[in-house]
């Protein structure tokens, strides 16, 4: 049976509205992301960091301009919820660990809101999973033993979910050992997204 808007909208509005971690989360509550059931690719990451809890807009920040490199597409084309679904492992800014990176998304987010959240996606044909944590939750078992293997063997995973690393600054010096990612998979991933936005 097809999802009708209104379940979709309703179940939004829950998740805008959710506090369930509201202790763990040192600039409070602010759930970021992006849902329509027209959207034939899902972006799947792992939490807003500052800059998108202050804004509100999801991947408005560099990592989001790697990204949408990556993707081939511009802001315009990206922030169309008709394009794009955003829907991150965590929704609220989880706070940093002791080494200065981000915290790991709150466990909760994905556990409460996920199952139900996106069946009801039902023209997503493609996930783009940026990140282990993302590998984790859509890959589940069948993800590698690390990132750089389960990213290599993207054509097991394919064509439904597509595992990337994470688009931070960080990534550069990951890139820089492993040029067949931009060789091989960033070519890839252009090609799909602009065969998916065009059907």
């Amino acid at each position: 049976m097809s999802v009708s808007e209104e379940p979709l909208e309703q179940y939004l509005k829950k998740i805008r509205a959710c506090d369930i971690c509201a202790t763990h989360l040192p600039l409070g509550p602010r759930p970021v992301l992006v849902a329509d059931m027209a959207a034939p690719i899902l972006i799947a990451g792992q939490a807003p960091g500052t800059k998108v809890h202050a804004s509100g807009i999801p991947w408005d920040d560099p990592s989001g301009d790697r990204l949408r490199d990556w993707l081939g597409v511009d802001k315009e084309t990206f922030y169309n919820p008709k394009n794009f679904a955003i829907i991150p492992q965590g929704f609220c800014y989880p706070g940093k660990v002791e080494k200065g990176g981000d915290a790991p998304p709150r466990p909760e987010c994905a556990a409460t809101w996920h199952p139900t959240l996106i069946p009801m996606l039902e023209n997503v044909e493609l996930i783009v999973a940026a990140g282990q944590y993302a590998h984790g939750y859509h890959l589940k078992d069948v993800k590698k033993k690390t990132l750089t293997e389960t990213v290599r063997c993207w054509q097991e995973y394919a064509p439904d979910i597509l595992p990337l690393p994470h688009p931070s600054w960080r990534v550069a010096g990951w890139m820089k050992k492993n040029p067949w990612y931009e060789e091989e998979i960033v070519p890839h991933l252009k090609a799909r997204v602009q065969s998916l936005l065009k059907s």
